[in-house]
C-alpha cells in the first residue's frame, strides 16, 4: 500500500468479509440461543447485516473497486470463538449470556473497523461513503445497546443460577470484631 486511499480499500475489504462471514453465523446464533428476544435480536440484525453487504457494495461501485478477496481474520476468531462456546454445551441460561458476550465482541470490533473507516473516508472527500459509513457505525452502535438491554433485562440475571433461583447471590458480609 502505498496511500491512505489503498489503505482504505483494504479496510473496506476486511469490512466486507467481516460482514459476509456474519451473514453466515448469525443464523446459527440465532438458533442456538433460546431467549425469544435474543433470538429475534439476532435474526433482525442479519437483514441489517445484509444491508451492510450491500453498502459496502456500493461503495466499492462509486470508488471504482472491487470487493476482492480479502479475509477478515479477526472476524473469523471471534465467529470461532463462539463456535468453541456452541461447542462446550453449556446451560441454556449461560449460553444465551455467552452468545451475547460473544456477539457484543463482534459489535465492538465492528464499531471499531466502521468509525476507521468513517474518518478515512472524510479525510480523502467520499462524501457518499462516508454517509454510508457513519449509517452502518450508527447501526452497529443500536445493536450494541440491545445486547446490552437484554444482557441487563434479564438474561446475564438468569446465568447466575440457572435452574435455581435467579436471584444474584447475597455478598457476604465481613465477621465483625
Amino acid at each position: 500500500m502505498k496511500n491512505l486511499q489503498e489503505l482504505f480499500v483494504d479496510q473496506l475489504r476486511d469490512l466486507y468479509s467481516a460482514e459476509k462471514q456474519l451473514t453466515k453465523a448469525l443464523p446459527k446464533m440465532a438458533r442456538a440461543a433460546t431467549f425469544p428476544a435474543l433470538r429475534a435480536a439476532f435474526t433482525e440484525h442479519l437483514a441489517v447485516t445484509e444491508e451492510h453487504v450491500s453498502r459496502l457494495e456500493a461503495i466499492f461501485g462509486g470508488l471504482g473497486e472491487k470487493p476482492g478477496r480479502k479475509k477478515c481474520v479477526a472476524m473469523e476468531g471471534l465467529i470461532e470463538e463462539g463456535k468453541e462456546l456452541l461447542e462446550e454445551k453449556p446451560v441454556k441460561a449461560v449460553l444465551d449470556a455467552g452468545l451475547i458476550a460473544a456477539a457484543q465482541r463482534v459489535e465492538h470490533y465492528e464499531i471499531a473497523a466502521y468509525g476507521t473507516a468513517s474518518s478515512f473516508a472524510k479525510l480523502l472527500g467520499h462524501k457518499e461513503a462516508l454517509w454510508l459509513l457513519e449509517k452502518t457505525l450508527k447501526e452497529e452502535g443500536a445493536a450494541d445497546k440491545t445486547l446490552t438491554s437484554l444482557a441487563e433485562g434479564g438474561v446475564n440475571q438468569n446465568a447466575i443460577e440457572p435452574g435455581g433461583g435467579n436471584s444474584a447471590p447475597k455478598p457476604k458480609r465481613a465477621a465483625r470484631k
